[in-house]
């Protein structure tokens, strides 16, 4: 079933009223109870957003969305995601997923972050090859990737993927403090994010202790790891935006809408198709049997299938070039402070 994603961007009281969201909005009073007051069932959301610094929301209706699961984000007064509330208790096998996940091997996360870097730069070079732009490389770096990505093949993927994924003409950079569609970017990312930590918790697993991302102040590595492969899915709908020619300066309310229904976009695996945020689960389900030892490999979304092109990389001329590319890229240069994303 697909959680619905809640938005409140107007001053709002919520309360619990029989296992009901009760939504009281003042700004619409004058057209009515039937306009002005709400309600939606706690167990139909998945995702509840505070985008108002007039937002009133009782303890009681807390606890009833974090019992069934949901995650609570909270906006700062420039209106960008600033906190988030998850379940403690998400699984009934909790705290054996939590031993398992704690004792995983060194090897085993170098393993699970190369196919999670793997299927990151697949899903990239998707983005380009659907906007006629040459991926060819970005292709040959994914099958390159070895244990842990020692050759930081993620961070060349990722210069030559922002260089040439945006028009000319908007002379992008990426970077959290960037001009816009940076902007977008960062907003995507944090419904993303969210989206990941709560099928992370839902799996029984800790979404602070990461495969690859380690940082002592992040309490959502794991989070940070394992949506590496879906950001594209929200790059997409930031160039979809772009293509419209809509104003993307501003994070307006239309411009947020769309990236909200980050949620319910479909995503391709290698036998089914399913709304993100049910494919998620299937992803965050197959990383707790990877760390249980079940399985070997963590269920990521396929963009394209980029099989058809692997009679082009038996050609050792074609290789070669490529090779030359790699090294050549105008603009590159391998450094540590490469951005990931």
């Amino acid at each position: 079933m697909i959680k619905r994603t809640l938005h409140f961007s107007n001053p709002a009281y919520l309360s619990l009223q029989q296992n009901q969201l009760a939504i009281d909005l003042p700004h619409l009073k004058s057209l009515g109870e039937k306009e002005s007051k709400k309600s939606i069932p706690i167990e139909d959301i998945g995702i509840i957003i505070l985008d108002n610094q007039q937002i009133t929301i009782t303890h009681g209706c807390i606890a009833a969305l974090l019992e069934n699961n949901a995650a609570i984000i909270t906006c700062n007064q420039s209106r960008h995601p600033t906190g988030m509330m998850l379940p403690i208790d998400g699984h009934n096998t909790q705290s054996e997923r939590f031993r398992y996940q704690i004792d995983a091997s060194q090897p085993l996360k170098k393993q699970l972050w190369q196919q999670t870097v793997q299927a990151k730069i697949l899903n990239q070079a998707a983005i380009l090859f659907n906007r006629g732009i040459a991926c060819e490389n970005m292709v040959h770096w994914a099958k390159s990737v070895r244990s842990g990505d020692p050759d930081n093949y993620e961070g060349r993927a990722a210069a030559y993927y922002w260089k040439n994924v945006f028009p000319k003409k908007l002379d992008f950079f990426r970077g959290r403090d960037g001009n816009p569609p940076n902007n977008l970017l960062n907003y995507g990312y944090a419904i993303l994010r969210a989206i990941v930590a709560r099928g992370l918790v839902c799996s029984g697993l800790l979404p602070t202790l990461g495969i690859h991302h380690r940082n002592k102040y992040n309490a959502y590595c794991l989070a940070d790891d394992i949506m590496e492969p879906y950001r594209p899915y929200v790059d997409e709908i930031v160039l979809g935006i772009i293509d419209r020619g809509e104003n993307f300066l501003e994070l307006g309310t239309s411009i947020k809408t769309q990236l909200l229904g980050i949620a319910t976009v479909d995503v391709q695996f290698e036998k089914s198709k399913s709304p993100l945020m049910v494919g998620l689960q299937s992803t965050t389900s197959s990383l707790a049997k990877c760390y249980e030892g079940t399985i070997r490999r963590i269920n990521y979304p396929i963009m394209k299938n980029f099989e058809t092109k692997r009679s082009f990389y038996k050609n050792d001329e074609i290789i070669n070039s490529i090779t030359i590319n790699e090294i050549t890229e105008p603009g590159y240069k391998k450094s540590n402070d490469e951005l990931p994303f």
